[in-house]
């Protein structure tokens, strides 16, 4: 009750694309997690075909964050938010409709350039509505995703007894859902007259040494984030030799998300800076690989998956109220741009350095060898937010509002 009273405290806009980020979360994985399925058992495609469309559309979407983050600066949040679920409204109907791999292609690109376009564009509009309470309306933001990440799933294994194109269709039903919602009721802002261009927007941006330690300290947390789909999915499965086991680590984490996300936020808020519970939150997200590395067990990797949900939980709704304050309030979607390729690519490194450890560790017989080099990932991200704010480079929570004119 306390949650949904908060949300309906919130302005209008953020109340709307808070259910936005539910419908994109439960249509993207309504769709995707079976994506790689279809094309090699129904379609016949080898792993190194499945692996190039798959990768096309990361690489889309994780390439092109800077460009919808400017994008959102200077044509405004709400077309490019428009934009992005129209391009993916697309992209999820020519995975229904297209078995070539020239369609196939396209329907990636489409749907990862709609990615890079809206999710900086919504959290810079977040942003600019939220005013002072940034904090819980991020917390309030991950709750919302979170949902949409466990009916998304569910959905898709139900409609998967239809069939493949059921599930795409529904998806890109979804999708146009949205694009009409938003086009239909979002407000619109003024958009500030750009002062310069766009190159020396990303000059600005990329000159904030102290916005770019802070980026590149957050790398942990987002290549921990990504073991709720890698590591920890295979330790519950070796560990009860059962498929299904991988999905009680999501479940894990969607029922203390939404059980205890906005408690945390609002608890931590007026304690201390937000560098201390960053860096704790990231502590946290560290230690929890640590129980399956000393006591290997189905107990340990759900404990692992709980406090990895806690770091998260702790960390996340900071890390995104931070990242405005770097800078001019103009370039809000090009700060949040830049932060997420910083972030894609260290996930993408990451899972890289994670996957490798896995192999080396089952050759060798060191199963706990990914297990240590995750604790270490998050540990070692952990003690550089610290060092930044002991320096004092990070800005101050409390910094007074600007106006909000130019979303």
């Amino acid at each position: 009750m306390k949650t949904w009273h908060e949300v309906r405290s919130l302005p209008f806009a953020v109340r709307l694309l808070l259910v936005n980020q539910l419908g994109v979360n439960t249509g993207f994985y309504l769709l995707v997690p079976y994506l790689a399925t279809h094309l090699g058992e129904n379609l016949g495609m080898s792993a190194a075909v499945v692996g190039v469309v798959l990768g096309v559309r990361n690489l889309s979407q994780q390439g092109l964050f800077l460009i919808g983050g400017s994008a959102s600066d200077r044509l405004g949040a709400r077309g490019v938010i428009i934009a992005g679920c129209a391009l993916r409204t697309v992209g999820f109907a020519l995975f229904a409709l297209g078995d070539g791999l020239a369609v196939l292609l396209a329907a990636s690109v489409l749907s990862g350039v709609a990615g890079a376009l809206f999710n900086p564009a919504v959290r810079a509009y977040l942003a600019y509505e939220a005013g002072e309470r940034k904090a819980e309306t991020f917390a309030l933001f991950n709750v919302f995703a979170t949902t949409g990440a466990l009916i998304g799933p569910l959905l898709g294994s139900a409609l998967l007894v239809v069939g493949f194109r059921a599930s795409a269709l529904t998806a890109a039903g979804i999708f146009a859902l949205l694009t009409v919602a938003q086009a239909a009721v979002l407000p619109a802002r003024k958009v500030a007259p750009a002062g310069g261009s766009v190159l020396a927007d990303w000059r600005e941006v990329v000159g904030n040494r102290a916005f770019l330690a802070f980026a590149f300290a957050m790398v942990g947390m987002f290549t921990l984030e990504n073991q709720l789909y890698l590591l920890l999915p295979a330790g519950a499965r070796a560990a009860t030799g059962w498929d299904g086991a991988a999905g009680l680590v999501l479940l894990v984490g969607t029922l203390a998300n939404l059980a205890l996300q906005l408690r945390i936020t609002r608890a931590l808020k007026s304690r201390g800076l937000r560098g201390r519970w960053i860096a704790t939150g990231l502590a946290v997200t560290g230690l929890a690989f640590l129980p399956q590395a000393v006591m290997p067990g189905v107990g340990s990797v759900l404990a692992g998956a709980l406090l990895l949900s806690l770091g998260l939980m702790i960390a996340s709704p900071f890390v995104m109220e931070l990242i405005p304050r770097f800078g001019r309030p103009e370039l809000t979607g090009t700060y949040f741009g830049i932060f997420y390729v910083v972030s894609g690519v260290a996930a993408a490194l990451g899972n890289t350095a994670v996957g490798w450890a896995m192999d080396a560790g089952e050759r060798g017989g060191h199963a706990w060898l990914p297990w240590v080099c995750c604790a270490l990932f998050g540990l070692t991200s952990a003690g550089g937010l610290a060092w930044l704010h002991r320096r004092g480079t990070l800005p101050a929570p409390a910094a007074p509002e600007r106006e909000k004119s130019h979303v």
